[in-house]
């Protein structure tokens, strides 16, 4: 370690020998400035800098103009550290721990791996600058859906390509969840749901002709939103990922309505799933209500049930949902409740047809990404967000999960 220490010495030293601008030549001394004026070399200014091998000192040009008095430091643009503290380099490791782990864990781990001594705050304000600008580009290629105005995506065709949809809460301050009804009657809500979905492809299937989902195919894209808006979102990470070129083309979620509504919308044409084992938990529940304290009973009453189910025999299950007498209020409105939710879900919940074409009948890929994407970071003991915090980490975490973060840094030098 003090090896690596007078190697980083050493190296701040030759990096502030290199970032030593020199004063500008004769022809290169005024500049447009925004307010349609020139802006007119004055001297060589310095600055501290702290870079991936420790702090330097910068030198460069300062430009002045005389008729709106804005300064410009060129220099600072070509380097992408306008208004910054940190070089590319030590920005990037923000990011990478900030969307890891708790801001403060990410702090200790700039300090051991990297030799860098950063505060909290600077992780969290610089992770959650880089996750913004992402969201913002995002918005930006969702605006040009909107338009249509995408560029074609070229590629082979795809056998079998996925979209699944989810929802999960994450906790708020207090701020962020005013005049909003909670899941208690009467009570305000603690959290705010984070629309969460991904993209995936098959290829093949195994022997027993169970799918196979393609390795490193998963990509994501989340956000706390309106359904409107997540629409358009989900719609343009499945056409980036292909969507037009594939040969069969599925939605598979639970049963939500506002998914079904996004599906019916974006993705028509598409087969849609109703992942099973959402559809056997809604059984469960009823078996449960019509059996209370008697498990005995209640496997006898979802062996039946959930043979009709697995079977795709949607409308025997409903008529035998409906024809059971109850003198429960609660019991009656959860038969009629269940009854309409398959009844409404009949044609997404054949699965034998489905597995007759080796396709997943589980939104387990999405429900994994709940816990992956979302839970594992934003869902901490003592955590609680702005929507804006998270909305940040939200699109800097899929961003690295999606395999985008290097490419994310090529059209930021690009730009």
């Amino acid at each position: 370690m003090g090896f690596r220490a007078a190697l980083h010495q050493a190296g701040a030293a030759a990096l502030t020998q290199l970032l030593q601008f020199a004063v500008p030549a004769a022809d290169q001394r005024s500049i447009p400035c925004p307010c349609g004026h020139q802006a007119h070399y004055r001297e060589l200014r310095s600055r501290r800098l702290l870079t991936a091998l420790g702090e330097v000192e910068l030198s460069r040009p300062y430009y002045l103009c005389p008729h709106c008095h804005q300064g410009q430091f060129p220099a600072d643009v070509e380097l992408d550290i306008e208004n910054m503290k940190f070089s590319p380099g030590v920005r990037r490791m923000h990011a990478l721990v900030g969307q890891d782990a708790p801001f403060d864990h990410g702090r200790e781990q700039m300090k051991v791996l990297a030799g860098l001594e950063v505060t909290t705050k600077s992780v969290e304000r610089t992770a959650e600058a880089i996750g913004e600008d992402i969201a913002q580009r995002e918005r930006e290629e969702i605006e040009k859906a909107i338009q249509l105005d995408l560029s074609v995506v070229l590629g082979k065709p795809i056998p079998v390509l996925y979209v699944e949809m989810d929802g999960t809460g994450v906790p708020v301050v207090k701020k962020e969840t005013v005049g909003r009804q909670g899941k208690t009657d009467g009570q305000p809500a603690h959290t705010r749901e984070v629309k969460l979905g991904c993209v995936f492809t098959q290829t093949t299937y195994d022997k027993e002709g169970f799918p196979i989902r393609d390795p490193d195919s998963t990509t994501y894209t989340g956000a706390i939103e309106t359904a409107e808006e997540f629409g358009k979102r989900i719609y343009l990470e499945a056409y980036q990922r292909g969507w037009e070129h594939a040969a069969k083309k599925v939605v598979l979620a639970d049963g939500a309505e506002w998914i079904w509504n996004l599906a019916d919308l974006h993705f028509s044409g598409a087969i849609q799933i109703v992942d099973l084992y959402h559809a056997r938990q809604h059984l469960w529940e009823l078996a449960r209500k019509l059996h209370p304290n008697d498990a005995m009973k209640q496997k006898a009453w979802m062996k039946k049930h959930q043979r009709l189910l697995d079977k795709g025999k949607i409308e025997k299950l409903v008529l035998s949902l409906r024809s059971i007498a109850s003198t429960n209020p609660e019991v009656i409105e959860k038969l009629r409740i269940e009854a309409a939710y398959f009844e409404r879900n009949a044609e997404r919940m054949r699965y034998p047809k489905f597995r007759h074409q080796h396709l997943f009948v589980g939104s387990g890929v999405i429900e994994a990404g709940c816990k992956t994407v979302i839970g594992s970071r934003l869902k901490q003991s003592g955590m609680f967000w702005t929507v804006r915090g998270a909305n940040a980490i939200v699109a800097l975490r899929c961003c690295h999960l999606n395999r985008q973060f290097e490419d994310y840094w090529e059209d930021r030098r690009a730009a």
